[in-house]
This record gives structure tokens, C-alpha cells and sequence, in this order.
């Protein structure tokens, strides 16, 4: 389908934005849009200025605005699995990967309106578990990539990667805080004067998130562990708000699962249920239906692998009191409140606080059990009790004519218009998969939320009775959802609950204009975070950007066997990475030796010419106690320029300046003069050379001055070298220009004295202007 046309009346004025999700299980891209929130505000007027943005769908019609990407063919009848995570050691699969997604996007949005467009690839917890040198390599071939196929706008390189934050990994605590905007957005929690929000659940196959914002009352003593939440109406107000988030890993329904079953194999082998060393032994499983079997492997350390299996007794009660247990609430909560496993949340008032669940709390609730939406423990437990205890036959049959007559429930069903039009769309064994764990993770579905979040059991009938509880039945009223102390929520009218959606309506407000010029530019929730916290509630990652691992094997493939790390026992190209490293060091502090080491001197010389240096300065009239120590960055800096200038040989020196107070009577150097004979100086060329103006003298010096000038033993005084010091109370000279040889000291006289040039070349002192 080619991209709509200028002459098109939806496409006026439109804003298009691009995420690509890059889960564990596929990667999705997924087109926003949004009307200029300028023109909105110009059309509209007041009705719009206190709402967000509207972000749509990024087609008009149909759900191509969505595809995603699970097989790429590498090879001829060769596939890579369906994740952007697996191309870690083979970074060259990743434009291949990716060209598909890009090419629809392009599909479905103008040419005219690329570089205005945002994309963002942000990959979750696939890429959270790859090695940072792996992580660096994805990243970096995704970069180049995206850069190369289209014009969309990318960030430039910055401290969150090559492409700055349009491609890099999110943390499990930015999803939550994307998918709290996002379910507050679509339930209207930022609309109104006194605005209530929405907690937000979300439960993958590797960790589950919480994210609400506590009451006022529970703000305080918890603001660092706070997030800000910061987003613009259409009006150009700010609006903010402090949201706890936190993640548990280790916590999905995947993970809780291998947790479960190694307890199982360890209870079984404590209570001498099992001989060791012994293979295909049978342990039974209340978390598993009636009469199924699954063999889990056991690996030993420094033994062989041994099969057991796991035999479903299908009771749901039993199955609660299992996996209570690995929620881990006896570990020692440093930070109190804590709800499990040690980690800090404030408390939360079950009164006024209500919280949507998404990802595995809908499909838990509603593709085998049909009881999605509000949630009631009641009819949830009586629905999973039957459940388990069916027997494991009976539901494959089940299964199997259900899939004939297109009614299948579960992760294989596609829906259009609330019709499933296509079943088994990822195969039998998915499917089967999910009925198998299904008493399972209902299990822990209900625990998390019970005995770890700590939701009430029993919901009372007649509800909330207090005034934000009303407010937000009367918001769940209007999206068609009834009163919700917790509820599992798929999709809110046509639009799915992602966090992606969080980030494009972050986005989209981030377009809005200010009130003030003054108004801080909106930024995602991590770049909020002060920088100086010691314990930041959010830590982002940032995968290194130098790949030697890469460059290694790079190499290697053109390098002879006998000159490999199997062959040689190290890295040769490591080797010789760190030789070329440790040349240049070297170098460097060759050429710096000379100003280092005259440095140092000086260095060791500093407090013993100190007084002297300070004596001399107050003399002038400018002492300054860390001038001494700004005379020596010249001469270490001198070395630098010059290693990094190819042209200060050929660079003329300029003149010194001639600082003589007038030209045709230039100010005498030094002259002093006695009765028997007048003072000399040495020869000088047919020019005048610079003369030395000294700061004038203070009144108080001016009689030592006097008497200098007076005595017939001070004559022509001689420049000493650099760093040595003058006899008789005068200052060291070695701040002073090595390109006057000679130097005398200016007499401070009633008058300047005229001064006339012999025929020797000497100074003469004219007449009258002798000392009587």
C-alpha cells in the first residue's frame, strides 16, 4: 500500500513517530501519530489547551500500523530465531534483521515526512542478558543500519550510545514508567484539575514492574527514590508528577518457574525421595494438570546430568502454598516498607490507589479462565481450582477441536473486529505450552498480587466509598470497565496497552510549545534524575562502544593458525593493541621530559622563592600568591603545541614590542651616574632596543630607590638565567623574557632624564641632569 498523499485530509498537519520493541521474543514496530499539537491548539482553541496530545494509530485505516519480525532467513533454509538479542555474535545478521521493519515503515509514512519522524529502537530484557561487548555490537550494527536505510531522525552519538537514545537498551524500571504514561493516558489520569492516576502491573517471562505515584503523605522521606514524570498539555502547562517504579528480576512467570522446579527437586531430594545419581525419577508436581509429565534436567557440578520428572497432581490450592515461598519475603528489608524479596516500596493505600495489570495478568486472566478485566479472587481461584484439576487428556482433545472449529482461546488466536480470524498462528507447541503452565502461573499471578503487592483478597461488592475512588470508577465507567480495585486490561478501545505508547506520548508532548522561553526542555524520566544521588532509583545501560573482542575476530580470519589465540595462548592482536597503546605513552612523555622535569624543579625550589617572588611583586604593586604557579603551565604547555602543530618551525617569531614612551626620547634603561665619571651601559645596535617598564613604584619604596641610584658601586646589572635568584633583596627574574640578554634597573628620578647616544655607542647623561 503506498503512503498517503498530500491531497489526503487526515495526513494534514499529521506528526508520525516510530518505535521498534525489540523483545525477547520478537522484535515489533509499531507507527504513532499525532496532529501538530500547534495546529490543534489554533483550531480548538480552549476546549484542547488543558489535554495531552492525541496520539493514534499511525495509519487511518487497519492495523498495518503494527508488524513484527520473528524469522529472518540468514541462508538458504537456515532461520535465526526470532530476537534482535540473538545476533550477538554475529552482528552482520542484524541489517537483514531489520531491513523488513524499515521497509514497512516507509510503506506507510511520506517520504516528505522522514527526517521529521522520530525512530527509536529500544530493546528490553532479551538484550539485558546479552555481555556488554555483545550488547555493544548489536547496538553499533543496528546504528549503522538504521542510518543507512532512511532518512528518519536519529540522535546524534552521545553518552546513551552511537545513536544516542534512539537506539539502546531501556531498563525494566523505564518500561514501567513508559507504561504507567501510557495507561494513565488512555484511562484520562492527567485529565482535570485534581488528577488521580492509575498504578501500573506489568508481568513479562523474566521480571514484573510496579509503578504508581504514592500519596502526598507518603512523598515525603521518599524523594530520592522517586521519578519525575514530566509531560505538556496542549496549552503549553507543565504538568508533574513523582512516580515510584521498581523491577524484580528473576520474578516473570518464566523464571519463577525454573526457581520452582529446582526447589521441587531439592525438597524431593531432602526428604530421600530420590537416589542419587539415578535418572528418569518421578516426582509429583500440584502445579502441573492431573496426570501431565515433563522431564526438567538437573545439572551437578562435577557430575552428570540426571532427568527427573514431574508428575501434575493438578491441585491449585497446594500450588499456592509452593510458590508462596519464592517470593522470598523473609530477606531482610534494609529500606523499610519493603514488599518482597528486600526491595523497598512505599506503602500503598489500597483505599485510593488502583492498579491495571498488563502481559501475563491478562493472559493468565483471559485466554484460558475468560476473566479478564475487573479482577475478583473469588470467581479467579474457583475458575483455576477446576482448572488444575482436569485431567491432561482431556484438555488436549479439548484443544484439538476447539483449533477444528476456530475457537481456539489462548496466544495462538488472532482477533480483527473482535472476531478471531485466524488460530494457530504460532503452532502447536506455543499454544500447548501456555495450557501447560497455565496452573502455574496462575499461581503466581495470584500470589505476586496477594501475599507480594499485598492487593486485598476479598473485593467488597459495593466498593470505594471515597472521593478519588469515585473519580476513577467514573474514569473505568466511560472506557467501559467497571469499578477497579485491580484489574488485567488487553486494550482500551482500539488502542493496546504498551509502553511504547508511553514513550510516543511523551514524545508527541515534547512538541508542544512552552508557556516560558524560561521552561526546562521535557526529557524522558531517567535524564530527570539528579546526577549526583548516590543511590539513583534508576541506573541506565550503557554498553561499551570499543569492541576489541570484535576487531579481534575480525582479524583473526586473515591471520595463520600458528598466530591464533588456540595456537599461541594469548590474543596477538590484543598484544599488539597495547603495545601500539603503551608506544604512543611513551612518546608522549619523551617529548614532555625536558618541561617535566624543569617543572619539578621549580616545583621543589617554589617555597624557597617564594618570599622573594613576593617581595618583588609588592614592590610593583601586583602580588598575586598563585602567579608563580601560573608561570610554569607555558612551559609544559609549549611541548603540546608544538606536538600537535606541523608549522611552528616555519611560524615567524614576532618583534618585541617597543613599549618607549615616545619616540624620540626613549626611557632610559638604567643610568646612573657619579661626580667622577658617568655610568655605562653595554654596546647596543644603531635601534633602540624594548625598554622595561616597571608598575609604577608605591611612595613607600621610592627612598630605597633614591639611595640605589645614589651609590657608585651599582652599575650595569647583568640578566641572571632562568629559575636563579638576585642578591640584595631583588627578585628572581625567571618569569622574565629570555630574549633581553642584558637588563638594568630602572633609577626612579624627580624627572625623566633625556638621554643621547654617543659616538661610541654608549648612553650619555647630559649635563645639568647629574646627581649634585
Amino acid at each position: 500500500m503506498p503512503p498517503p498523499t498530500s491531497s489526503d485530509a487526515w495526513l494534514t498537519a499529521r506528526r508520525f513517530g516510530i518505535v521498534i520493541d525489540a523483545g525477547s521474543s520478537g522484535s515489533r514496530l509499531q507507527i504513532y501519530s499525532w496532529k501538530d499539537p500547534q495546529t490543534v491548539l489554533e483550531d480548538y482553541g480552549d476546549a484542547v489547551r488543558n489535554v495531552l496530545p492525541k496520539v493514534e494509530k499511525g495509519v487511518q485505516v487497519g492495523e498495518d500500523w503494527i508488524t513484527k519480525s520473528s524469522l529472518v532467513r540468514l541462508i538458504p533454509f537456515s532461520f535465526a530465531p526470532g530476537c534482535l538479542s540473538s545476533f550477538g555474535d554475529n552482528p552482520e545478521g542484524v541489517a537483514g534483521y531489520l531491513e523488513p521493519l524499515i521497509r514497512h515503515a516507509r510503506t506507510y509514512i511520506p517520504p516528505s515526512l522522514e527526517s521529521d519522524t522520530p525512530l527509536f529502537l529500544l530493546a528490553t530484557a532479551g538484550m539485558r542478558l546479552l555481555e556488554p561487548l555483545q550488547q555493544a555490537r548489536i547496538l553499533n550494527a543496528a546504528c549503522t543500519y538504521l542510518r543507512t536505510a532512511s532518512v528518519f531522525r536519529i540522535e546524534s552519538e552521545s553518552k546513551d550510545g552511537p545513536c544516542g537514545s534512539s537506539v539502546q537498551i531501556i531498563t525494566g524500571e523505564e518500561e514501567g514508567l513508559f507504561g504507567w504514561i501510557a495507561v494513565n493516558y488512555l484511562m484520562d489520569g492527567f485529565v482535570g484539575a485534581e488528577q488521580t492516576t492509575y498504578g501500573f502491573l506489568d508481568m513479562g517471562g523474566a521480571s514484573t514492574q510496579i509503578a504508581f505515584e504514592p500519596a502526598e503523605e507518603d512523598v515525603v522521606g521518599n524523594e530520592a527514590a522517586l521519578v519525575d514524570v514530566r509531560l505538556r498539555l496542549l496549552g503549553g502547562a507543565e504538568i508533574k508528577h513523582k512516580v515510584f517504579v521498581t523491577t524484580w528480576l528473576g520474578y516473570g512467570t518464566n523464571q519463577a518457574r525454573e526457581r520452582y522446579v529446582a526447589e521441587v527437586i531439592r525438597d524431593a531430594e531432602a526428604a530421600g525421595m530420590l537416589d542419587d545419581g539415578v535418572d528418569s525419577q518421578q516426582i509429583q508436581d500440584p502445579c502441573l494438570l492431573k496426570d501431565l509429565s515433563l522431564t526438567e534436567k538437573v545439572h551437578s557440578i562435577g557430575g552428570p546430568t540426571v532427568h527427573h520428572t514431574l508428575v501434575g497432581t493438578g491441585s491449585f490450592t497446594q500450588c499456592l502454598q509452593k510458590t508462596a515461598p519464592l517470593l522470598n519475603k523473609d530477606v531482610p528489608c534494609p529500606d523499610a516498607p519493603c514488599l518482597f524479596n528486600g526491595v523497598h516500596v512505599p506503602r500503598i493505600n489500597f483505599a485510593s490507589s488502583h492498579f491495571i495489570g498488563v502481559s501475563e495478568y491478562w493472559y493468565s486472566s483471559e485466554h484460558v479462565f475468560g476473566l479478564g478485566g475487573l479482577y475478583d479472587f473469588v470467581q479467579y481461584e474457583r475458575a483455576a481450582t477446576q482448572f488444575c484439576a482436569r485431567d491432561w487428556d482431556g484438555i488436549v482433545r479439548e484443544h484439538e477441536m476447539s483449533k477444528k472449529a476456530g475457537l481456539l482461546g489462548g496466544d495462538g488466536e488472532v482477533m480483527q473486529n473482535g472476531q478471531v480470524v485466524e488460530t494457530g498462528k504460532w503452532g502447536d507447541t506455543v499454544e500447548i505450552s501456555r495450557l501447560q503452565m497455565q496452573c502455574f502461573k496462575a499461581a503466581w499471578v495470584a500470589n505476586v498480587l496477594h501475599e507480594g503487592i499485598g492487593i486485598p483478597r476479598i473485593v467488597d461488592p459495593g466498593g470505594n466509598s471515597t472521593t478519588e475512588g469515585e473519580k476513577v470508577a467514573q474514569q473505568a465507567e466511560k472506557k467501559g470497565l467497571g469499578r477497579p480495585v485491580f484489574q488485567s486490561v488487553d486494550t482500551v478501545g482500539d488502542i493496546a496497552i504498551s509502553w511504547t505508547l508511553g514513550k510516543m506520548v511523551l514524545e508527541a508532548s515534547k512538541e508542544v510549545k512552552p508557556l516560558s522561553s524560561y521552561s526546562r526542555p521535557l526529557v524522558d524520566p531517567v535524564q530527570d534524575i539528579p546526577s549526583n544521588l548516590q543511590h539513583p532509583p534508576i541506573t541506565p545501560i550503557r554498553p561499551p562502544f570499543l569492541d576489541l573482542d570484535s576487531i579481534e575476530e575480525r582479524i583473526s580470519q586473515h591471520l595463520p593458525p600458528v598466530l591464533t589465540r588456540a595456537s599461541l595462548g594469548f590474543s596477538l592482536v590484543m598484544f599488539l593493541f597495547y603495545s601500539v597503546v603503551l608506544l604512543l605513552l611513551g612518546c608522549i612523555a619523551l617529548r614532555l621530559r625536558r618541561p617535566l622535569s624543569t617543572a619539578l624543579r621549580r616545583l621543589r625550589r617554589a617555597s624557597l622563592m617564594r618570599g622573594v617572588d613576593n617581595a618583588y611583586l609588592m614592590e610593583e604593586g601586583s602580588l598575586s600568591q598563585t602567579t608563580s604557579s601560573w608561570m610554569l603551565l607555558p612551559s609544559l604547555l609549549r611541548p603540546l603545541r608544538r606536538l600537535v602543530s606541523s608549522s611552528h618551525l616555519s611560524r615567524p617569531r614576532p618583534p618585541p614590542l617597543n613599549m618607549t614612551s615616545h619616540p624620540a626620547r626613549p626611557t632610559l634603561r638604567h643610568a646612573h651616574s657619579s661626580p667622577a665619571s658617568p655610568a655605562r651601559v653595554s654596546p647596543t645596535p644603531s635601534h633602540y632596543e624594548p625598554a622595561y617598564v616597571y608598575p609604577p613604584i608605591g611612595a613607600s619604596t621610592a627612598s630605597q630607590y633614591h639611595s640605589r641610584a645614589s651609590s657608585p658601586t651599582l652599575g650595569t646589572v647583568s640578566m641572571p638565567e632562568e629559575g636563579a635568584t638576585m642578591v640584595a633583596g631583588v627578585s628572581s627574574l625567571s618569569a622574565r623574557s629570555r630574549n633581553a640578554s642584558q637588563m638594568s634597573l630602572t633609577t626612579l628620578a624627580p624627572r625623566q632624564m633625556p638621554v643621547m647616544r654617543s659616538g661610541s655607542g654608549g648612553l650619555q647623561v647630559p649635563n645639568g641632569y647629574h646627581h649634585a
